[in-house]
């Protein structure tokens, strides 16, 4: 017994100091004392604690079991954030269609309450999550999607569509988006920015039609905003709104099926993760990144929900290559999702969100000059790249920024909450704004303000925590 406990010890204190080395928060060595969050990162620490010391059972980083963790995490997001990130399809068509007697600001609302809800529910879903019941959020929330969806393709009122689209998917996307993001360290401790970003792909796949863990997320993100935007627009003409929308039903019905066969969860935590950690709030950098994110989604959604209405609107483009519009912008942010995700690896993901957030307000200030087809497109696709990053680096962002692994679910739940009522009121504000759409410069004004803004709270984040040395991974 005492040569098997000298080994072990001496296999953890090697674990945790190549961990250290790699400044991996997943696999650090933590005190377990309720009131001590302070990382053991150091041989004399880990020493003087030996006996306080958690010892985790390692990630895997790799092997089959892991990457069909990749693989169902891809479906998930392409079902959650690539729903809500193909709205501005339904917006365009809404206008014209089914609510023409509704603003735009109204109409936009569907889309605000939609991503609102996935992000609050949030805070829900990860205690739930923690307590081991993965498998049955899934069901949930593929339910929910899948029935709202349904419900949505039988809808003819507004307030039928709002409940359906916006409060059911919406629910939905909620209750599945948190495992799909909580599950990826468990099985991969080594490039997670890389490995969550492949993942959170997977919302533009469902957007535009919108071994790397995080690329393989980042796509199916990315190919839900690709793909359901493209199937709506080609069946809508020959089948009509109703079968359009219950065809993407069943493509999500499917995703989901595949997510609940091949994942699993691998461990559970230790303890169960507090609700709300309001001391929090007490440190700078913490506040002013969530700060950075609301403002972040009150303007960057905007040119998602109107960029098609405003090419087709303003004659830039024709009704057939208008609706491409919206896809380019979401190709643009599968690389968006992967490269800065990528590069946050080596530089830290503060040090990537700053200048891609800096990039993101140029852009939407451009937009007010962009009057022809080459500018539009180069700009959907710029501003998908950049936007991209808002996606997939945010997690990373909060791992760094939290004084150990206990509290990274809390302080991601919190500063999700609060994001969300960013993307609540970014886009109907901006449809107040454009009013009966004469002119356009105030909505794009207001876009690239608010992203002005989440870049001023970043830089302050980033000081507050690191200094003002540029060569240092943040």
């Amino acid at each position: 017994m005492s040569s098997r406990a000298s080994a072990q010890s001496t296999a953890t204190t090697s674990n945790n100091d190549n961990n250290s080395k790699e400044g991996d928060p997943a696999q650090s060595t933590f005190k377990s004392s309720p009131n001590d969050g302070v990382v053991a990162s150091d041989a004399a620490k880990i020493e003087a604690s030996a006996s306080s010391v958690i010892i985790h059972n390692p990630a895997p980083n790799g092997g089959l079991k892991a990457w069909l963790q990749v693989f169902g995490a891809f479906f998930l997001t392409m079902n959650s954030w690539g729903i809500v990130n193909s709205f501005g399809v339904y917006q365009t068509y809404y206008t014209t269609g089914i609510l023409s007697s509704q603003s735009p600001s109204n109409i936009s609302w569907i889309g605000s309450i939609q991503a609102f809800l996935l992000l609050l529910v949030g805070v829900a879903t990860g205690p739930i999550y923690d307590a081991g019941h993965f498998q049955n959020l899934i069901r949930l929330g593929s339910f929910l999607t899948v029935f709202g969806l349904m419900m949505t393709s039988i809808s003819s009122e507004y307030y039928q569509v709002m409940l359906a689209q916006g409060v059911c998917v919406g629910l939905g996307s909620g209750c599945i988006f948190v495992p799909s993001f909580a599950i990826i360290p468990q099985y991969f401790s080594t490039r997670k920015a890389l490995a969550t970003g492949i993942a959170a792909s997977g919302s533009s796949l469902g957007e535009q039609s919108r071994g790397h863990l995080v690329t393989i997320y980042e796509y199916s993100q990315d190919s839900g905003g690709i793909i359901y935007p493209i199937v709506f627009y080609k069946l809508q003409p020959v089948l009509g709104f109703a079968w359009a929308t219950r065809v993407i039903a069943f493509i999500a019905l499917a995703g989901c099926l595949v997510s609940l066969s091949v994942m699993h969860v691998r461990v559970l935590p230790a303890q169960k993760r507090a609700l709300l950690e309001l001391a929090a709030f007490k440190e700078l950098p913490y506040t002013f990144f969530t700060l950075a994110l609301f403002f972040s989604f009150i303007g960057l959604y905007i040119p998602i929900f109107y960029i098609q209405e405003y090419a087709i609107q303003q004659k830039i483009t024709d009704v057939n290559l208008g609706f491409y519009i919206l896809p380019i912008l979401n190709a643009g942010s599968v690389f968006g999702r992967v490269l800065p995700n990528f590069l946050a690896d080596k530089t830290g993901a503060l040090n990537m969100l700053i200048p891609c957030s800096f990039a993101a307000s140029i852009l939407c200030f451009g937009w007010i000059g962009i009057k022809n087809v080459a500018g539009l497109v180069i700009f959907a696709l710029l501003y998908g790249f950049f936007s991209g990053a808002f996606v997939s680096l945010p997690p990373t962002a909060i791992v760094g920024l939290s004084p150990n692994i206990h509290v990274v679910g809390t302080r991601m739940g919190m500063c999700f909450a609060l994001t969300s009522f960013g993307i609540l009121i970014g886009t109907p504000v901006s449809g107040v704004i454009l009013g009966n759409g004469d002119s356009w410069t105030g909505t794009q004004a207001f876009a690239g303000s608010a992203v002005f803004f989440a870049l001023m709270s970043l830089v302050i984040a980033r000081v507050a925590k690191h200094g003002h040395k540029l060569a240092v991974k943040a």
